[in-house]
């Protein structure tokens, strides 16, 4: 599975994520940073007055926080969850593959309607 390059504004820190495009300005999700059309203004500083912000304003982003769909736990890779073995530092993708949300991961009936609550059910905390 390829890794999803997202990339933050300088300026405003909206973050650029492929994943979900902006399909309210025509920008499908799928299109890749590197695809966007010549005119490419950023949504927030557009619409702040910050001027036309281009995507040379954008710079490469990684996120450090993941956030459990169902619940909302937060994983965050600075503080690791050290109670369950995990230390302060470990990336998310570095999980074990057999990871399980700590709060509905555990929890029998959350994990009876919806599945296995594992890192498949975390998303990028863009903040």
């Amino acid at each position: 599975m390829a890794k999803v390059k997202r990339f933050i504004c300088k300026y405003c820190g909206y973050v650029y994520s492929p994943l979900r495009g902006e399909p309210h300005r025509g920008i499908p999700a799928g299109t890749e940073f590197e695809d966007l059309p010549g005119d490419y203004v950023c949504p927030v500083c557009g619409a702040t007055g910050k001027g036309p912000i281009g995507t040379w304003g954008f710079e490469p982003w990684e996120p450090t926080r993941f956030i459990c769909k169902i619940c909302g736990y937060i994983y965050d890779e600075k503080r690791g969850e050290p109670h369950r073995g995990i230390p302060a530092g470990t990336l998310f993708e570095d999980l074990p593959e057999d990871y399980a949300c700590p709060v509905c991961g555990l929890d029998p009936k959350i994990s009876s309607h919806y599945g296995k609550v594992g890192k498949s059910q975390f998303e990028a905390l863009e903040d």
